[in-house]
This record gives structure tokens, sequence and C-alpha cells, in this order.
């Protein structure tokens, strides 16, 4: 079904389907390992990450001299560290246990697969 959206689409606008195929082993991946929709909506979106960026940029511009690159990678880990404890706002968060679980199985099921051949 997916592949015919993207011959669909691309009769459209191409650049849609361009991003379309980019994605479609993501997305496969997702559907694949039945990530909830509230967790999947927050996986597809660019705004975790963008929201991890936005607070080091913060967080690092409290400190006022670099001697080195070490530093800023001494820096760096504390930061993304203290960062962290607000992952819980994290659409579905709950869930992740779950996909966690569910990568743990299918990466079982390969090493088994793999195995046998």
């Amino acid at each position: 079904m997916l592949k015919d959206f993207e011959k669909w689409l691309r009769g459209i606008n191409e650049s849609a389907a361009d991003s379309l195929l980019e994605a479609f082993e993501d997305i496969l991946t997702l559907h694949k390992l039945k990530v909830p929709a509230l967790l999947k909506k927050t996986l597809t979106s660019t705004n975790p990450i963008e929201s991890m960026f936005s607070k080091v940029r913060d967080y690092e511009g409290n400190i006022k001299r670099y001697r080195s690159s070490t530093m800023s990678q001494r820096w760096l880990a504390p930061i993304l560290l203290h960062c962290e404890k607000g992952f819980w706002r994290v659409k579905g968060y709950r869930d992740i246990d779950g996909v966690v679980a569910a990568i743990e199985k299918m990466h079982e099921e390969q090493g088994q697969q793999e195995a046998a051949a």
C-alpha cells in the first residue's frame, strides 16, 4: 500500500514522494514494532530533538569560557544528563519500555534465524 501511495504521490509532487521514500524503512519499522499512536507521532516528529538542541544551547550559554574542545565535550555530557530529566514530557513516554522489549524480541528472532541458516 505504501508503494502504491508513493507512485500516486510522485504524480503530484516529486519532492514529497522522495521524502516518503527516505522515511520508508522507518515507517515500516514503527508499524512492525506496533508502536502506539501517541509515541509514533512523537517519534516521527523532529520536535523532541529540536527541543533538546534548544535546551543545550540555553545551558551552554551559561558557560562563560571554554579552554579547549575537550572542555566543551566534558560540559556537554552533564548538560545532556540534566536535559534528560525532561524526557518524561515526550508524549507516549510510558510506552517506551514496551517498544524496547519489542526491539529486543525482534533482535532475538533475527539471531535465531541467522543461527538456523
